[in-house]
Formats: structure tokens, C-alpha cells, sequence
């Protein structure tokens, strides 16, 4: 499987509503989305973090590139700073793992 995890931080509290508005559409498009095995987030130390399972990296690319998530990417540089990281896996990171992996692997976005 292929694991995708992103932290994103906020440039400013008040483009709360507008992050949490296009990351709660793109959550419901990755649930959906063919190929997603799961996905979930969780804010750790102040960074908004996404964990998603993939049935391979094509599978996660086709999402990254349509829908809410495309939307997202478009307003993302305006609103949040951030880090993406993807690996294939055998196992399932826990929270704590993906935060690690994030800020010792993670590419600036």
C-alpha cells in the first residue's frame, strides 16, 4: 500500500474557516475516492495532519489531481504553509510515527 501523510499549518487563524471548509471537502473525496484504503487527520502540535492509504501511488495521484482536493491545492499557498510525505508501506504508521516521518522526511509545499 502506498501512505500519504500531510501537516499543514495555518499562515493566519482567521483562514480557519476557509482551511477547514476545503479540508473537510477533500476528506469526504478521499474516503470515496477508488483506490483509498483510509483515510483520517489529527492535529498534532499545532499542525493539521492527514494519514491516507492507498492501493498504490496512481491511485493517490488520481485523487490528488481532481475534485475538492485540486480545489484545496489551489487555495493552500494563500492560507497554510506545509509538508507532504509518501512512502509504500507493509504496515499502518501510528500518529506518532507520521508526525516523525513529517518533519524528518517531509517535502515543503
Amino acid at each position: 500500500m502506498y501512505v500519504s501523510i500531510t501537516g499543514l499549518k495555518l499562515k493566519r487563524f482567521w483562514h480557519a474557516p476557509s482551511f477547514w471548509r476545503h479540508a473537510t471537502a477533500a476528506m469526504v473525496q478521499a474516503r470515496s475516492a477508488d483506490g483509498c484504503l483510509g483515510s483520517d487527520a489529527r492535529t498534532i502540535a499545532g499542525i493539521h495532519h492527514t494519514r491516507s492509504l492507498w492501493r498504490d501511488r496512481q491511485a493517490m495521484k488520481t485523487y490528488l489531481r481532481a475534485g475538492a482536493h485540486l480545489q484545496a491545492m489551489r487555495v493552500f499557498p494563500r492560507i497554510a504553509t506545509g509538508k507532504t510525505y509518501g512512502y509504500d508501506s507493509a504496515a499502518i504508521p501510528d500518529w506518532d510515527e507520521v508526525h516523525r516521518l513529517w518533519k524528518e522526511k517531509g517535502r515543503e509545499v
